[in-house]
C-alpha cells in the first residue's frame, strides 16, 4: 500500500486530544485530513496541531461524511451520539473507531454491529486498556490455557474520590450513566476478553446516589456541582454466564473505600489464577505447594535504558490501522463490545427494578 489512509476525527475534545490524535499522528501510514466539533474552534485547534496543511474543519459531521476521500472516522463524541454518528459513517463507506462505551443502549449497539455487517466496513471500539503490557501478557497466558477454565472473576473499577467534573460526564441523558458506563465498561471488557466468554445468562445490579449530592466534597478534580450530578456515584453487578462462570463487577467515582483499582480484573481458574492488583500476579499450585509469581513487565534490564515501548493508546491505534491495511479483524470486535453494553444496561435495569435480568 503506497497511499496513506485518510482519517477524520469527529469530536475534538479531551479524549480526542489526549488519546486518539497524538497516537494517530505517530503512524506514518495515515494523514489526518478532517476535523469536526460542534464548537468549530476546537476543530480548528485540532487541525492546526495534528492535521495536514490543508486539513478541513466542520461543525456538522454530516457534511464531513460527504467527503469521499475519507477512509476512516474516529468518533469521540458523548455516548448518546456514538451510534448515530458511527452508523452514518459506516453507511458513508468509512471504517469506524468509536470511543467506549459502544453506545448508550444495547439497541443502539446492535444497530452498529448490523451496520458494519451490512456495509462491509470495519468497526472497533476504543477499549485501550486491552493494549496495556499487563493486559497483553495476561491475555496470552489465558489463551494458552495456563489458568484452565476461568469460572470466577472480578472486574475492578473503583475510585475513592475521582469524579470527572468537566464535559458531560455527570449528565445522565448524554452519557447514559456514571462510573459504571464510564470506567466499569473498561473493567468488564478486560474481564470478558481474558475469559473469552461472551454468553451472559443473568444479571443482578445495584446503583447508588449516596455521595453525589454533597457540596464542597473532596475530589481529585475539585468539588463537583451537586445539582449537575445526575448519574450514580457507584454501581455493582453480579453476572452469571451460560456455562456457570460468575463475574462480580464493581465501579465507583466516589466511595468510602481504600481498595482502589481501575480497569483491572482478577481471574480464578481450574489450573491457576491471576490478578492486576499489585502489578500482574499469577498464582497456582505445583508439586503440592502453592505459588505466586509477580511478572516483570518492564522492558529494561540495563540501568541506563528503560526501552522505548509504545503506550497502550499508540499500540491500539497502530493495530487498528494495520487491521484496515491488511484486511484483518480488529483486536476489539464489535460483537464483543455489544455484549459489554448489554451487561451494563442489564445492571442499570436491575438496579431500577430490584429484579434479575435474564438473557434469552
Amino acid at each position: 500500500m503506497t497511499e496513506k489512509l485518510k482519517i477524520a476525527v469527529i469530536g475534538c475534545g479531551g479524549i480526542a486530544k489526549g488519546k486518539h490524535l497524538p497516537s494517530l499522528k505517530k503512524i506514518k501510514q495515515v494523514d489526518l485530513i478532517a476535523f469536526c466539533d460542534i464548537k468549530l474552534e476546537r476543530a480548528e485547534e485540532a487541525a492546526e496541531e495534528y492535521g495536514i496543511a490543508d486539513a478541513k474543519v466542520y461543525n456538522n459531521y454530516k457534511q464531513l461524511l460527504q467527503d469521499a476521500s475519507i477512509d476512516v472516522v474516529h468518533v469521540c463524541t458523548p455516548n448518546n451520539s456514538h451510534a448515530e454518528i458511527s452508523i452514518a459513517a459506516l453507511e458513508a463507506g468509512k471504517h469506524v473507531m468509536c470511543e467506549k462505551p459502544m453506545a448508550k443502549t444495547s439497541k443502539e449497539a446492535k444497530s452498529m454491529v448490523e451496520a458494519a455487517e451490512r456495509t462491509g466496513r470495519k468497526l472497533t471500539i476504543g477499549y485501550n486498556n486491552r493494549f496495556r503490557t499487563d493486559s497483553q501478557y495476561l491475555h496470552k497466558v489465558s489463551r494458552r490455557g495456563d489458568l484452565g477454565e476461568v469460572y470466577f472473576a472480578k472486574a475492578h473499577a473503583i475510585r475513592r474520590r475521582a469524579v470527572p467534573t468537566w464535559g458531560v460526564f455527570l449528565d445522565e441523558e448524554k452519557q447514559g450513566g456514571g462510573p459504571l458506563i464510564d470506567i466499569g465498561t473498561h473493567a468488564l471488557d478486560l474481564t470478558l476478553w481474558m475469559m473469552d466468554n461472551y454468553r451472559p445468562k443473568a444479571v443482578m445490579g445495584s446503583a447508588f446516589h449516596k455521595l453525589g449530592k454533597r457540596k464542597d466534597a473532596a475530589n481529585a478534580w475539585g468539588p463537583w456541582d451537586p445539582e449537575k450530578f445526575t448519574v450514580e456515584d457507584s454501581a455493582f453487578g453480579f453476572i452469571t454466564m451460560e456455562n456457570g462462570a460468575t463475574i462480580i463487577l464493581e465501579s465507583s467515582w466516589a466511595i468510602n473505600s481504600l481498595d482502589e483499582d481501575e480497569a483491572k480484573c482478577s481471574l480464578s481458574g481450574t489450573e491457576g489464577g491471576a490478578d492486576m492488583k499489585d502489578g500482574l500476579r499469577i498464582n497456582g499450585e505445583n508439586f503440592g505447594k502453592l505459588y505466586a509469581t509477580n511478572v516483570e513487565l518492564e522492558s529494561g534490564g540495563v540501568a541506563f535504558y528503560d526501552g522505548d515501548e509504545e503506550s497502550d493508546s499508540e499500540l491500539e491505534a497502530r493495530l487498528w490501522i494495520e487491521s484496515i491495511i491488511n484486511d484483518t479483524e480488529p483486536t476489539v470486535k464489535p460483537k464483543e463490545a455489544f455484549v459489554v453494553t448489554q451487561i451494563l444496561e442489564a445492571i442499570y435495569e436491575s438496579a431500577k427494578t430490584g429484579k434479575a435480568v435474564y438473557f434469552s
